[in-house]
């Protein structure tokens, strides 16, 4: 890989624990998430169809390739949009059946199962109040 290199794949945060153990030759634990990105550093153009993944809240999902990005409610209800031709998300697309393959290719990355929901904690958000 040159220096000053770029890599435009799609890769979260859960992707650095498995890299750092690979790249220290350190044992992965089984209960945690993630891909190495190790191939990335080495050749930025390497395929990658792992898309991203974000949770906001229980059953709240957004799942991110290349050029998609779909989103899951926990109500059931979904976006998909087109990065190449609608980078700032204006038009829906999840209703239009012509990109039904495109949710179906991202849909089976969702998590099978969610994280309990974590206790409630009350920040103090303006010092000495």
């Amino acid at each position: 890989m040159e220096p000053g290199s770029r890599c435009d794949a799609p890769v979260n945060l859960l992707d650095l624990y498995p890299t750092l153990c690979e790249l220290a030759g350190l044992p992965l634990r089984d209960e945690l998430e993630g891909t190495s990105l190790v191939p990335l550093l080495g050749e930025p153009d390497a395929k990658w169809d792992r898309p991203s993944l974000t949770t906001y809240g229980r059953g709240n999902h957004a799942l991110r390739d290349a050029r998609y990005r779909y989103l899951r409610y926990a109500d059931g209800s979904e976006e998909l949009y087109d990065h190449q031709s609608d980078p700032h998300e204006w038009h829906n697309l999840a209703g239009d059946t012509r990109y039904q393959a495109v949710k179906v290719r991202l849909a089976k990355w969702l998590p099978k199962t969610d994280a309990e929901n974590g206790p409630r904690v009350k920040y103090r958000w303006w010092p000495g109040k």
